[in-house]
């Protein structure tokens, strides 16, 4: 008999096998490199800038700038929207730069959510590793805004275009966990709520209330919060 412990081991990674398989087959959006890589230095003296980064000497780099380690780990979801997501991209795996890939990990709290949001420069594809998660995502303007949802268990698979506003809910009454691969070593987040009722200088409460047609009060009530960002 397989011990539990090892066939969590397997399935996690067949997980990463199927997110690196995914991304791979998938157009990266970021544009092609002409090397084999090009990884990230913060040093500009000894690098050459390269799609937003610069990059060290090819002949300088080691396995430290492709490895990345932790998210074996759980993270703390004790935060008013219930989930944290651990990003590894470009800023934290340097090796990434310019091969158009990144990851995340993103744990949940029972009825946790990872609210309305939109990645500019990516399209995602999730893979729920543990619970149960509603998730969905709505089109634009052109095609009437259409909602696309649907609940995933473990081991499901959900892609989210990329531009595409979208969220992931937990629906169950234990911890959830998801995978999710990313066609772009700096993919962007913009959490809707976020942005819009939390922008620095906040916008103008008289376009806020025509866009929602509320009273402004309401956008003055919104504005004053707290928007917490899960990234």
């Amino acid at each position: 008999m397989v011990p539990i412990a090892m066939k969590g081991d397997h399935f996690l990674i067949s997980t990463l096998a199927i997110l690196a398989s995914a991304t791979f087959l998938a157009s990266a959006y970021d544009p092609s490199p002409l090397q084999d890589f090009c990884v990230a230095v913060k040093d500009i003296k000894s690098g050459v800038f390269v799609n937003g980064k610069f990059c060290k000497d090819p002949k300088l780099a080691n396995a430290n700038d492709f490895f990345f380690s932790g998210l074996q780990n759980p993270r703390n979801t004790k935060n008013p929207v219930g989930s944290n997501v651990t990003a590894v991209n470009v800023d934290n795996l340097e090796g990434l730069n310019t091969l158009g890939i990144s990851l995340a990990r993103i744990d949940f709290a029972p009825n946790g959510l990872n609210p309305p949001h939109t990645h500019p420069r990516a399209t995602e594809i999730l893979v729920v590793l543990e619970g149960t998660l509603y998730v969905g995502f709505v089109t634009s303007n052109g095609d009437g805004n259409r909602l696309f949802t649907k609940v995933l268990n473990k081991g499901d698979v959900f892609v989210f275009p990329i531009g595409l506003i979208h969220f992931q809910l937990n629906v169950g009454h234990v911890n959830a966990v998801a995978f999710a691969g990313l066609s772009s070593q700096n993919p962007g987040v913009i959490t809707i709520a976020n942005a819009v009722f939390g922008s620095k200088p906040p916008i103008n409460p008289d376009v806020l209330t025509k866009a929602f047609q509320v009273d402004n009060k309401v956008v003055d009530y919104l504005q004053k919060q707290f928007w917490y960002d899960n990234n």
